[in-house]
């Protein structure tokens, strides 16, 4: 094994402390700590480091915690720190690292060297320099980050004698420290964050009691994460139009650290900013080590599987426009624009996606473009959809390999294809069914696990194949009233040509036919009648009923034949719900289908990947090597 302690960047901590240039330092680990979850339920870790002179101690950011989590970090590793900061907090001095890399050629050592504290900022401790100093547990216990100072310096206080490295603006002044944005707290006083702004919402106004006001909130991102800033009243003027969407400034307390209002935000951040009367933001010149808008997307495909009012991020081509429309909100009786758009991706499923207010009225981009959406919500109104939030945020033709990728798919095959809607997908399922979305049943499973014998509705999934499509009673007549909503209730034939809707009050030339229907439905273990109505009719026949209709009424038997044998033998995966019913004086469980698609083959070959992962080759299963 190599030699770790040749390799060790000896005095490298103390030169770090006196502001001097570090580069990629080799240091040991010596201790690992969890802290306290924070708000997202992410944990962060505290490690303590040694280059055989000295220890200090730091914390790991989220982005780097994978290396603690998948077991590659250990006590006694030796490492190389790729990219850090150097903060000074509570006169402590921090190191909060960004990215690094085990070197695990070197194992797992015992303590090298004779290492002590880094107090005074020349790598010693007052004449303590050849002691062997652990670090104290109350220096790093896990329920304060930054610990409590031992007694003797709590009496006998020491000033930091070197400044950390700063960077002097035009005025020759100093901003102080660059920190990482996750590294901000409200114990950190003095700092200066290097941020691109990802997003800047509109101003708005409030009228109460109280008085009135203005409002206008900025989301910042460095590489370490995301924070949101909020300017009131007198900020609103001064900063507003300085902030620009995509541009990189420095800000510099005075800004208030709070707990985040989540209600408020869709920023993965414990705590967010209040720009004060003092604080100070510049344009900064140079963009480096700052990243464009980091994106986290989810597929249209698997929006089947994401719960109701998630915020998610996402990307498609844009198929259709609408037009903008005014809508009245019911809670504060102001008018609001909205536009829908549609989108489609590479996984053959396309979805609505509703923008609103400025966003709305403003929109311009060409169809076929790629957008990419940061900030959206996962709703269920009339199946899944989804809709921008005031604090989300989207970008045209976005220079991301997504995009290519996307863009290249839709050149070369997509602008061809025929896409699967999520219109009608139960968002209650996932509060009603217990258990996942995606897992299928069996007919039998459906039987065994009396689904439907209880006095509360069970929803199920089931993947079967048509095997027969009762032909009688397949449709009835509807009501055509759509304004100012949908009302398809069952209309009467009072006179011929003239069709009555008693709940409208109104008459039909002709009727709407909407498929309600009775279909027999197979798989390996079983058989089960399922009751459908009008948009799984739709795809089970192929045809909208008012044909299935007009065929009886020219008595074209041998096309009506034609529809029902093509409807047999389709394989699709139906959403189910089981409830007892009562049918003349008997009780009996009827299956209703919510919604019905064909199968995904990409999505279907995952799953079925997935299950082969289950298997332990080294168990006795049915895989060999």
């Amino acid at each position: 094994m190599a030699d770790p302690f040749a390799i060790i960047s000896k005095g490298a901590l103390a030169n770090i402390a006196q502001g001097g240039e570090a580069g990629e330092p080799v240091v040991q680990c010596v201790q690992i700590k969890p802290m306290a979850a924070g708000a997202d339920g992410r944990e962060r870790y505290r490690v303590v480091w040694n280059d055989t002179a000295n220890f200090i101690q730091s914390m790991m950011t989220q982005q780097a915690n994978w290396i603690i989590t998948e077991g590659k970090l250990k006590k006694g590793s030796i490492c190389r720190l790729k990219s850090f900061q150097a903060n000074v907090v509570k006169e402590r001095l921090i190191l909060v690292i960004l990215d690094m890399e085990v070197l695990e050629e070197y194992g797992e050592p015992e303590k090298l060297g004779q290492p002590v504290a880094l107090e005074d900022g020349k790598g010693g401790q007052g004449g303590g320099g050849g002691e062997d100093v652990k670090p104290q547990p109350e220096s790093i216990g896990a329920g304060n980050f930054y610990g409590q100072k031992p007694v003797q310096q709590q009496a006998q206080p020491q000033q930091r004698s070197a400044a950390l490295p700063s960077r002097a603006n035009a005025n020759g002044g100093s901003r102080g420290n660059i920190h990482p944005i996750e590294a901000l707290s409200p114990y950190a006083h003095k700092w200066t964050i290097k941020a691109r702004v990802s997003h800047k919402g509109d101003i708005k106004t409030w009228h109460n009691k109280n008085g009135e006001g203005k409002l206008f909130s900025v989301n910042f991102l460095d590489e370490s994460g995301e924070i949101r800033a909020t300017g009131f009243n007198d900020a609103v003027d001064q900063w507003y139009e300085m902030l620009q969407e995509g541009s990189v400034y420095y800000i510099s307390s005075p800004c208030r650290v709070q707990l985040a209002k989540k209600q408020f935000s869709n920023v993965n951040n414990d705590y967010e900013l209040t720009f004060e009367k003092d604080t100070q933001i510049e344009k900064a010149e140079d963009n480096e080590g700052v990243p464009q808008v980091r994106y986290n997307f989810t597929t249209l495909a698997d929006l089947q599987t994401v719960e109701k009012d998630t915020t998610i991020d996402c990307i498609g081509i844009l198929s259709e426009i609408g037009e903008v429309s005014e809508i009245v909100s019911k809670t504060t009786s102001k008018p609001y624009s909205k536009r829908e758009l549609t989108l489609v991706d590479n996984t053959g499923f396309n979805v609505r996606l509703t923008i609103w207010g400025g966003s709305a009225q403003s929109f311009e981009a060409a169809p076929e473009s790629v957008i990419a959406f940061k900030g959206l919500k996962v709703s269920d109104f009339g199946g899944r959809s989804l809709s921008l939030l005031s604090s989300g945020s989207m970008t045209l033709d976005p220079d991301i390999d997504e995009a290519f990728k996307l863009k290249g798919w839709y050149d070369g095959a997509g602008r061809n294809e025929q896409f699967q809607s999520h219109a009608n997908t139960m968002g209650a399922v996932g509060a009603t069914s217990g258990g996942r979305r995606d897992e299928y049943k069996t007919v039998a499973q459906v039987s065994e696990e009396n689904l439907g014998m209880g006095e509360s509705t069970d929803w199920f999934s089931i993947k079967g194949t048509i095997l027969y499509v009762k032909k009688d009673s397949i449709a009835y007549p509807a009501c055509r009233t759509t304004e100012p909503q949908t009302c398809n209730k069952k209309v009467v034939e009072i006179d011929p040509g003239k069709w009555r809707c008693e709940k409208c009050d109104r008459e039909w030339d002709k009727p709407e036919y909407r498929y309600v229907m009775s279909v027999n439905v197979g798989d390996h273990t079983g058989q089960l009648w399922l009751s459908c109505f009008d948009e799984t009719g739709r795809i089970i026949m192929g045809v909208p009923a008012n044909d299935i209709m007009a065929l009886r009424d020219e008595g074209d038997e041998r096309r009506q034949e034609q529809i029902f044998a093509d409807a047999n033998c389709k394989q699709l995966v139906f959403r189910c719900k089981a409830k007892m019913d009562t049918f003349q004086d008997q009780q009996r469980v009827r299956y209703q289908v919510q919604t019905a698609n064909v199968l995904n083959y990409g999505m279907e070959a995952r799953k079925l990947a997935e299950v082969i992962k289950t298997y332990n080759a080294d168990s006795d299963s049915l895989f060999v090597r």
